[in-house]
C-alpha cells in the first residue's frame, strides 16, 4: 500500500506540471496588451507597462516565465493578483467555502442518490423504480441555474425554510440549499448508475449462491450486491468532486457565495493571469489527491482489488 501511494504521488508530478503549464500558456500567451483596462479607460503609461512586464516576467520567453512561477509555487507563493493582493491568502478563504459547499453537495449525492438507486434496483419494474427514473430524468433535463432560482424563490423567499443568500461565514445552514442545488444533477446520475449496476449484480451467480446458502436478503444485497455496485459510483463521485470545486460558478452567483468559481470567472474576465493560474493549480492538486483516495477505496469495496 505504501509503495503504491508513493508511486501515485510521483506520477502526479508530471501531471501537475503539464496541466499548470497549459493553463499558464493559455492565460499569458493570449494576444493583446495584458495591461489593457488596468488604468481605466485611458491607456496605461509606459512606466506602468514596464513595471507590469517586469513584475510578471512577461519580457522572458514563456518557458522561463513558467519556470520562475513554479519555483515560487513550490515555496507556497502563488504571487499577487492585479490588485496587489496575495493569491494564496485569497484562495485559502475561498477554497474553504467552496470545499465545504462541494463536500455537502457530495453528501447529498451519496446519501440520496445511492439510496434512491438502491431502492429502484431492488424493485426494478415497480412503482419505486418508475418514480426514481422519472424524477431523475426531470432533474437531468433542468439546467442548474433554473433549479437554483426556483429553489431560492420557493424555499427561501416564499416559504422561508432555507437561506436566500450566503454570508461571509458560510454556515452549514446557509449552504444547505446551495449544496443541494449544486449536487442535484449528479444526484440523478448517481441514482441511475446505482440502479443499473445493482439490478445487474442481483442477477449474478454469486448472489444466487448467497441466497442458496441461506443468507438473508439484507445481507445478500447490502454486503455483496450493493457493495460491488458502488465501485463505478465512487469513481463518478471522485471525478465529480473536482468538477464541483471548479464548476460552482452558477450556484455561487445565485446564492452570492464568495468561492473559487466566481474568483476564477472574474480573473478570466479581468485577464488576471496570476489569480487564474494560482486557483487552477490548487484545483489540479486537489483533484489528483481525491482521485488517489478513490483508488484506495476500491480495495475496501472489493477485496479482489489489490494495491500491493
Amino acid at each position: 500500500m505504501g509503495k503504491y501511494i508513493v508511486r501515485r504521488l510521483l506520477q502526479m508530478i508530471p501531471v501537475v506540471l503539464g496541466a499548470t503549464f497549459l493553463i499558464y500558456a493559455m492565460v499569458f500567451a493570449l494576444p493583446g496588451d495584458p495591461t489593457a483596462g488596468k488604468c481605466g479607460e485611458r491607456e496605461c503609461s509606459e512606466a506602468y507597462k514596464a513595471a507590469f512586464y517586469e513584475k510578471y516576467n512577461l519580457n522572458d520567453p514563456l518557458p522561463i516565465q513558467y519556470g520562475k512561477y513554479m519555483a515560487n509555487v513550490v515555496q507556497g507563493d502563488l504571487g499577487e493578483n492585479q490588485y496587489g493582493n496575495d493569491v494564496a491568502g485569497e484562495l485559502g478563504d475561498r477554497y474553504l467555502v467552496t470545499g465545504k459547499l462541494a463536500l455537502m453537495a457530495l453528501l447529498w449525492e451519496g446519501v440520496i442518490g445511492i439510496a434512491a438507486g438502491a431502492l429502484a434496483g431492488i424493485r426494478k419494474g415497480g412503482f419505486m423504480d418508475s418514480l426514481v427514473l422519472v424524477s431523475t430524468l426531470f432533474l437531468i433535463s433542468i439546467p442548474v441555474f433554473v433549479t437554483g432560482v426556483v429553489s431560492q424563490f420557493f424555499l427561501g423567499v416564499k416559504w422561508g425554510v432555507a437561506s436566500v443568500t450566503v454570508s461571509a461565514d458560510a454556515t452549514v445552514y446557509e449552504l444547505l440549499l446551495p449544496s443541494f442545488v449544486l449536487g442535484s444533477l449528479s444526484m440523478a446520475y448517481i441514482a441511475r448508475l446505482t440502479r443499473t449496476n445493482l439490478a445487474e449484480n442481483l442477477r449474478a451467480d454469486y448472489v444466487r449462491t448467497a441466497k442458496a446458502k441461506g443468507l438473508t436478503p439484507q445481507r445478500t444485497v447490502g454486503l455483496h450486491a450493493l457493495r460491488n455496485s458502488l465501485i463505478p459510483v465512487v469513481t463518478f463521485m471522485g471525478y465529480d468532486f473536482g468538477a464541483l470545486l471548479g464548476g460552482a460558478i452558477v450556484t455561487e452567483g445565485i446564492f452570492n457565495i464568495q468561492g473559487v468559481g466566481g474568483y476564477i470567472f472574474r480573473g478570466v474576465n479581468n485577464r488576471d493571469g496570476v489569480a487564474v493560474v494560482g486557483a487552477v493549480t490548487v484545483l489540479v492538486v486537489a483533484y489528483l489527491l481525491v482521485n488517489l483516495l478513490v483508488d484506495l477505496l476500491y480495495g475496501l469495496l472489493d477485496p479482489r482489488i489489490s494495491h500491493d
